[in-house]
Order: C-alpha cells, then sequence, then structure tokens
C-alpha cells in the first residue's frame, strides 16, 4: 500500500442487522470483483456492519481478496459460533429471567444479563480479527499503510444514555470530534470490546462494559447513520442497507392474524430502531444537496454536497427467514416459538439472530444479484475512484 495516497473521500456505511449482515457481503464481493481498484478509505458500521467494517479495515490483502475471506467466514459461521445454544445454557437463562420476574427482583438465582450467551462471538472475533490482547492491531497497520483514512464504530450507552461514535484515525491525521444531541465521538484505538458492543442486541445479547461504561447496539440511538462518514470527510458513501423497502400494497397486507404476539412486536420495534434510520437519513442528505445546488459557495456555511448511492435488498429478509425456521437449533427454535415466531408472515425478529449456512449463504447470494443488477449505476457513482 502506498503510504502517501491522497485521501478519496469514499465512505462505505454498512448497517445493523445481525445475520443480514451476511448480504452486505454479498453486495461488496460484486463491487470487489468488477471494481476492484475501488477500495473505500472511511469505513463506518454499526452492529453487524461494524463487525464487517472491522474486518475490512483489519487485513492487509488486496481489498477483493479480504472481501472473500470474509465472505469465506460468514458461509462458515453457524448459530453455535455466535451464541450458546445448548439446552443447558438457554433454559438456564430463562430460569433467571422468569426468577426475576415472579420475584419482583429478589430472586436467590444469579441474575441473567441476556438471553443468549455470546462467548462465542467473541472468541470468533479474537480469532478472525487477528486481536493481540484485544486489541484489533491491523487496524492501526491499515492506517499508517495509507490506503485507510479512518474507521468509525457506533455503540449506545446504557449508562449515560447517549449514542457514541469511536474513531479511529492515522496519528497525523487529525479529525475534529464532533457532539450533537445525544451522540458524539470518540477518539480511540478498536478493540474487540467495541466491536462487540457496537452488536449487542437488546435483551437477546448482554452489554459490553468499555471503560467503566455499558454499551449496546450502536443502532438504538443513532439517528444518522450516515453522519460518522460525513463527519470524516466523506465525499461519496457507498450504504448498504439490510432493510427490505415494501411497496405501498406490501406495507398495507397485514403480517399477522389476531392479537400480535411478542416476536411480531419485536420485529417492528428493531425495524425501527436499527434499520428505519437509514432511509430517513439519506433522504435528509439528498434534500441538503438539493438546497445546495441553489446556492453559491459563500452561502453554503461550510456546507457541501454528498454523493450518496443506497444498495438494499430486493426480498423481505424477515419473510425469507420462515423458510428456514425448521433448521434452527430445537432447544432455541422451542424458545423463540414460545415468542410466536411462527404466527408472523414476516419474522424480522428472527432474521436478525438467524446465523444459520444456509439463510446466511441465500442472504450472500442476493446480495450479489442485487449488485449485479444495478452494475451500471454503480459504475457511474464509482467511476470517480
Amino acid at each position: 500500500m502506498d503510504e502517501t495516497a491522497e485521501p478519496r473521500g469514499l465512505g462505505l456505511v454498512l448497517s445493523g442487522g445481525g445475520a443480514r449482515g451476511a448480504y452486505q457481503v454479498g453486495v461488496l464481493r460484486v463491487i470487489a470483483r468488477e471494481f476492484p481498484s475501488v477500495v473505500p478509505d472511511i469505513l463506518a458500521g454499526v452492529s453487524a456492519g461494524g463487525i464487517n467494517a472491522a474486518f475490512l479495515a483489519s487485513r492487509q490483502a488486496s481489498y477483493p481478496d479480504k472481501v472473500e475471506e470474509l465472505t469465506k467466514i460468514w458461509q462458515d459461521i453457524r448459530i453455535d459460533h455466535v451464541f450458546r445454544v445448548d439446552l443447558r445454557s438457554l433454559a438456564g437463562r430463562t430460569m433467571r429471567w422468569g426468577g426475576r420476574l415472579l420475584s419482583g427482583g429478589k430472586s436467590p438465582l444469579p441474575p441473567s444479563k441476556s438471553f443468549v450467551d455470546t462467548a462465542p462471538l467473541r472468541e470468533l472475533l479474537e480469532r478472525v480479527l487477528e486481536a493481540d490482547g484485544g486489541v484489533v492491531g491491523g487496524i492501526a497497520t491499515s492506517l499508517t499503510a495509507g490506503w485507510l483514512r479512518a474507521i468509525a464504530l457506533t455503540a449506545s450507552s446504557y449508562t449515560t444514555g447517549q449514542s457514541i461514535t469511536w474513531v479511529q484515525t492515522r496519528e497525523d491525521c487529525i479529525m475534529p470530534a464532533w457532539e450533537r444531541p445525544q451522540r458524539k465521538s470518540e477518539t480511540c484505538g478498536l478493540r474487540v470490546d467495541h466491536v462487540m458492543a457496537s452488536a449487542a442486541l437488546p435483551f437477546f445479547f448482554p452489554a459490553i462494559e468499555v471503560n467503566g461504561a455499558w454499551y449496546g447496539d450502536g443502532g438504538i440511538r443513532l439517528t444518522a447513520p450516515l453522519s460518522p462518514a460525513i463527519h470524516l470527510g466523506a465525499t461519496r458513501i457507498l450504504a448498504v442497507s439490510t432493510r427490505y423497502a415494501r411497496s405501498r400494497a406490501e406495507a398495507d397486507r397485514p403480517l399477522i392474524a389476531g392479537y400480535p404476539p411478542p416476536a411480531q412486536v419485536a420485529g417492528v420495534l428493531f425495524n425501527a430502531i436499527f434499520l428505519d434510520q437509514l432511509d430517513g437519513d439519506a433522504m435528509h442528505l439528498r434534500q441538503v444537496n438539493q438546497l445546495l445546488a441553489g446556492l453559491p459557495e459563500e452561502k453554503r456555511e461550510g456546507l457541501r454536497h454528498i454523493d450518496l448511492f443506497v444498495l438494499r435488498p430486493s426480498e423481505d429478509l424477515g419473510r425469507l427467514a420462515n423458510a428456514y425456521e425448521a433448521e434452527l437449533p430445537k432447544a432455541f427454535r422451542f424458545l423463540t416459538r414460545g415468542l410466536g415466531t411462527r404466527e408472523t408472515r414476516s419474522n424480522d425478529m428472527l432474521s436478525l439472530v438467524m446465523f444459520q449456512s444456509d439463510y446466511v449463504q441465500k442472504l450472500i447470494e442476493m446480495g450479489e444479484a442485487d449488485a449485479i443488477k444495478r452494475l451500471p449505476e454503480l459504475q457511474d457513482f464509482l467511476s470517480g475512484s
């Protein structure tokens, strides 16, 4: 890598979505294959997107090669690589949750911090990110090499209620910190703890302690998913969403019959919290671009035009999850069915935790197909790289 490489200003923004992050890998695979010289120098991710961004930032291989490495990791993943699904672990945690509720918080059993134990995910991340003592040292190497300008991971602080974006940049590249209502940035060296915190799905995954504070999934309070890349100097942003855009007819079609089960309520909440924000932020950015087009430079008050390209699934990933639900590990399937996953036509909640090789492979293939369909548009957007 050329250490004197000029900043390219191409930001890659990867949204959250748990197992849906496999879709992003399919998209990136096509882009890396068709445009091998196009390398984003600003990476911003949250939750599963943060995991993907951290992997890309930590590797020194050519961009197409590292995307292939990431694809292989996703293709080989199983649900027990992410969290424990044995009967003893799941039953014990369920009993402790129930004991806490029934005893008014005075159960003699030790409290359960989450629905599942994510120790396997930590082990996986420490291995694939080649962490030394928890430090993802490859990121500093990439920054020094010059191809990477900055990486940002976002998490939500349960301790203060704020959205925190952790940023790592080159030592000689001073980027101003930013602060907005209920969200701010912090510059630091990224560790596995930061990646785990960004991906800690509320209630399902345990909160992660970082520097004395507790954090969960970054999508909870991230109202402007594009903002980290913008603050870090991106002039163009390629964003990969894991949210299917329903047509008006699809949006009006009922997903359940009768009273909504917990799985349906949770799916609506998770979509609203983690996946819908990117759409609103993209619309806002395009409106700002339109306003700037009619203003002379001296009246723009520091605002700049930013090109944006958003890729998203062509199919409903929640509805697709129904076809693979029967293959879930028996104990985990039993518990999720108790939440009503068989009663909804779009299993948005279940799709977030369906780390199954068959479902994951389908998402990768869909991401590739969707990117191929839009290759002419991608060519126009990326031609300046």
